[in-house]
């Protein structure tokens, strides 16, 4: 569990990034990137954070219009292990893990401690019962601005435009978007400039912290085998995503090394 201190200022300087494959991810330490996004939330800000895995990257690499939406970002988290080795063997940066499951619950707590209200977009209604129950028992405090399951299917114009009046009425400065990757990022593109409040694509953060999951034990997520449990809960769900996924990441990462080094021994 991170011990934050966050002192809310205003940030006057953007995230640098660093590109992994086809994202720009952003870079710096775990409080930074609470620190970024509370004030974001503070000022009223219409901006939106990516919490980017191998998932995300790989979809980014097979979809260029997903590559836009995710590097339009503000904030690009490096959620998975493996974005912090990719850094570090591409660039010798060593970044801090900043996890979509460590992020909710410390944001939650500062939006908390400032009374500062938080709108949930995503999710079943069973997910919501299960949040308000230990938001309730965690974050007692804590402002609900409200919450919106939207239905199955691309919302029609004058539905997009009731949610987005209804989000902004309520006085929400920060929208927890929880419809999992890539429709939520999606949705938080569409959103920017529309929505006066800061969007966090938090998917499955959300069903783990509420205990409708469990997470991998700290060993497993050291050695980034986080997937690995995830996989041992829904074998079926998930196998074509890892089979897939993961060794198609490892073949470009490890192609980008070597372009990497070719072009360094060039120079």
């Amino acid at each position: 569990q991170h011990q934050l201190i966050v002192a809310v200022e205003t940030v006057k300087h953007k995230m640098l990034k660093k590109k992994i494959l086809s994202i720009d991810v952003s870079l710096g330490s775990y409080i930074n990137f609470v620190e970024n996004i509370i004030t974001a939330a503070k000022n009223g800000e219409s901006k939106y954070v990516c919490i980017a895995n191998v998932h995300m990257l790989v979809e980014a690499h097979n979809n260029s219009s997903f590559a836009h939406v995710v590097n339009s970002a503000d904030i690009v988290t490096p959620d998975g292990v493996p974005i912090t080795w990719a850094l570090k063997l591409l660039y010798a940066i060593m970044q801090e893990r900043v996890a979509g499951m460590d992020l909710l619950p410390d944001l939650l707590k500062q939006m908390e401690k400032l009374e500062l209200p938080v709108f949930f977009y995503g999710g079943t209604q069973v997910m919501f019962s299960e949040t308000s129950t230990y938001i309730l028992q965690h974050y007692p405090l804590l402002t609900i601005a409200g919450k919106y399951s939207p239905p199955f299917r691309t919302l029609t114009s004058s539905e997009e435009l009731n949610i987005i009046d209804h989000i902004n009425a309520s006085g929400a400065a920060m929208v927890l978007v929880v419809l999992g990757c890539p429709k939520q990022e999606k949705w938080m593109a569409l959103m920017k400039g529309k929505i006066n409040s800061v969007m966090v694509g938090i998917g499955g953060a959300l069903p783990v912290m509420t205990g409708m999951q469990k997470r991998a034990p700290r060993w497993m997520q050291h050695y980034g085998l986080e997937w690995l449990y995830r996989f041992g809960q829904e074998p079926k769900r998930l196998f074509k995503r890892y089979a897939i996924t993961n060794s198609t990441f490892l073949f470009l990462l490890i192609k980008e090394i070597i372009y990497n080094n070719k072009r360094k021994s060039k120079t």
